[in-house]
């Protein structure tokens, strides 16, 4: 071998190190921000936006009235920290403010506008992070650094405090590197999520699956198809024997627990995909039959450990709309949530925790409809009906 081609070699050698080293770097530098991100912002915007939620839908109970919790939510009053109901109702009450005082207010935007300008903000946060490390990271592709900044290594630590701390600029290679990462400064306003969506921390857990975005299933003709043999969806379900189309015609309440058991479906699926999905294709047979159970253990299961034992009795229609009808709430109900108002968070929390809309109402409609608040004559499922509207 020639000493020029050793001389190559030696430096193509020194080449490929230093370039790993600097890989090495960079990688650490994707890390230990994508780690920030998903143990320290991401889990702290979720937790502010699960705690704006919760105070929405508590506040448009509380007040019976969605455009209190419009006012509230719009001129900054719902901050996300936990306590906005409590803080709000004792202004309130201070103020001597009428309880029909909003009745006549209009916001400029509804909730969703707000929550999805929320998610933008929140996003435009971390892009430019994102992009900075894009460029600094050479051969890094952008799959990689999503990759890292959502998986970190090891356990996360979840901490309940509602902060968003900055990105701190940190140096993360040797001084005449200088592989150092752009600071990002701390947001003044307030981050804030969706509806909470997740319950590892709560009782309740065990009666609801983690609720997800949307995800295909299948066909709308086979969902029907697998669906007919439950709830008595048959009745409503028509399916053109040519075509295949479906012809779907429930009345209002019939309509709601169909677009509520599908959203089940659709939770069950994206929870444990491996059981649901093989090859490519929902098996439609079991992922049915396990939404129907899970339906049943969401509203009627839970409700009924909330009265006397043997008064909670299911009802249906000719028509396959189901009900019920219950006695009184259960002795350590009434010891742990002893006044209306107590009783009434309760449940709103728990309406706030199932994940769509369609599920809340059927939550609501199928609550026993001659159950009333201890020592009242106001009907409950009345109240959730309205808190869900």
């Amino acid at each position: 071998m020639s000493a020029f081609r050793g001389i190559l070699m030696g430096y193509g050698t020194a080449a490929i190190k230093d370039k790993e080293a600097k890989d090495n770097a960079k990688m650490e530098i994707v890390k230990a921000a994508g780690l920030d991100y998903v143990t320290n912002q991401l889990p702290a915007h979720k937790k502010t936006e699960a705690n704006r939620a919760l105070a929405y839908n508590q506040l448009s109970s509380i007040f019976d009235s969605e455009q209190a919790a419009d006012y509230f939510d719009s001129n900054g009053f719902i901050t996300g920290d936990g306590k906005d109901v409590e803080r709000i109702t004792k202004m309130v009450e201070g103020k001597n403010i009428k309880l029909d005082a909003f009745k006549n207010y209009i916001p400029t935007e509804n909730y969703g506008d707000r929550y999805n300008q929320r998610q933008t903000d929140f996003e435009s946060r971390f892009d430019g992070v994102k992009k900075t490390f894009t460029m600094q990271a050479g051969g890094l592709g952008p799959s990689t650094i999503d990759g890292l900044l959502t998986k970190p290594e090891g356990d996360m630590t979840r901490t309940e405090e509602v902060t968003t701390p900055a990105v701190e600029a940190r140096d993360m290679g040797p001084e005449e590197k200088g592989f150092m990462t752009e600071a990002v400064p701390e947001r003044t306003e307030t981050i804030t999520t969706e509806i909470p969506r997740t319950t590892a921390d709560t009782a309740m857990s065990e009666f609801f699956t983690t609720k997800t975005g949307a995800v295909n299933i299948g066909k709308e003709a086979d969902i029907a198809a697998a669906l007919q043999g439950y709830r008595k969806f048959n009745k409503g379900i028509n399916i053109d024997p040519i075509s295949g189309k479906p012809s779907i015609t429930f009345g209002n309440v019939k309509n709601t627990e169909y677009n509520a058991i599908k959203a089940v479906m659709n939770d069950l699926v994206r929870a444990n995909p491996d059981k649901y999905v093989v090859d490519g294709k929902t098996s439609l047979s079991l992922l049915t039959e396990d939404a129907d159970t899970q339906m049943t253990r969401q509203t009627q299961g839970f409700t009924k450990q909330l009265f006397e034992k043997d008064t909670f009795k299911d009802t249906e229609t000719i028509e396959g709309i189901t009900g019920s009808t219950a006695g009184n709430f259960t002795a350590g109900f009434i010891q742990e949530y002893p006044t209306m108002k107590e009783q009434k968070r309760f449940l709103v929390s728990y309406l706030a925790k199932l994940g769509t809309t369609s599920e809340k109402r059927y939550f609501a409609l199928s609550f026993p409809s001659d159950a009333t608040y201890p020592g009242t004559t106001i009907n409950i499922r009345d109240q959730l009906i309205k808190a869900v509207q």
